[in-house]
């Protein structure tokens, strides 16, 4: 399996000849380095339905005639516009799609999509993801906070890569995301969700050296358009 982080909380996933891409936030974003049109994908993962996250999701998803799977709120306002191949989830359900398994976890956040007109529309309960490809498992946090039950999660699943956000005010800072790791067990863990604007800036390296001094797991920092092979 190949994780590509895009920038931001974007990540492609590669394994069995299948890609998956996770709130692929790209249009706007400063540090990607590919624009939707690069991509073709088998699905696309959103946490919640924030900009940053949703982003450019319903473009890669026509594009690349691929399902679109999210909480039930937000896959049916997709079918509101114009998306056909969707798969609506909610907290705590799981499925065996022809990629692998997926089970919806909590995220401690907020989801709402703000229109062009200043209108905040509710999308549904921001959520995290464990995918399962062959022997691999990943869990991709989306943007939340610390919160026990990760322990959880831990428990349930031998993770070889936690994706975690660490930039604070937010989403989880460095100090809540190295006792995330503690409580989830990961062998590796992805840092995301930092320094891609000023409120959420932080010393990655520095975290690297505290998450490995203060964990068993190894701190993968990758710039937009690296991979990590699992």
């Amino acid at each position: 399996m190949r994780v590509t982080f895009l920038g931001h909380a974007a990540c492609l996933i590669e394994a069995d000849g299948k890609k998956l891409v996770i709130d692929p936030w790209l249009t706007g974003n400063p540090l990607a380095t590919v624009k939707p049109e690069d991509l073709q994908v088998d699905a696309v993962l959103v946490t919640h339905a924030h900009g940053d996250h949703l982003g450019d999701a319903f473009q890669i998803a026509k594009n690349s005639d691929a399902l679109l799977i999210g909480i039930f709120e937000l896959v049916n306002y997709a079918q509101f516009n114009g998306l056909n191949r969707v798969h609506g989830m909610s907290i705590g359900g799981g499925y065996n799609f022809d990629f692998g398994r997926v089970k919806m976890v909590p995220a401690m956040h907020s989801s709402g999509l703000i229109t062009e007109d200043q209108q905040i529309i509710y999308l549904g309960e921001p959520c995290g993801y464990v995918i399962q490809i062959g022997d691999k498992t990943v869990y991709h946090a989306g943007d939340t906070g610390l919160f026990g039950d990760m322990a959880l999660i831990g428990e349930q699943f031998n993770l070889n890569l936690a994706i975690l956000p660490i930039g604070d005010n937010y989403v989880m800072g460095p100090d809540d995301a190295i006792y995330a790791a503690q409580l989830l067990q990961p062998e590796q863990v992805l840092p995301i969700h930092y320094n891609t604007f000023p409120a959420i800036e932080q010393d990655v390296q520095n975290f690297k050296l505290r998450l490995e001094e203060e964990t068993s797991a190894e701190c993968v920092i990758l710039s937009s358009g690296e991979s990590v092979e699992l």
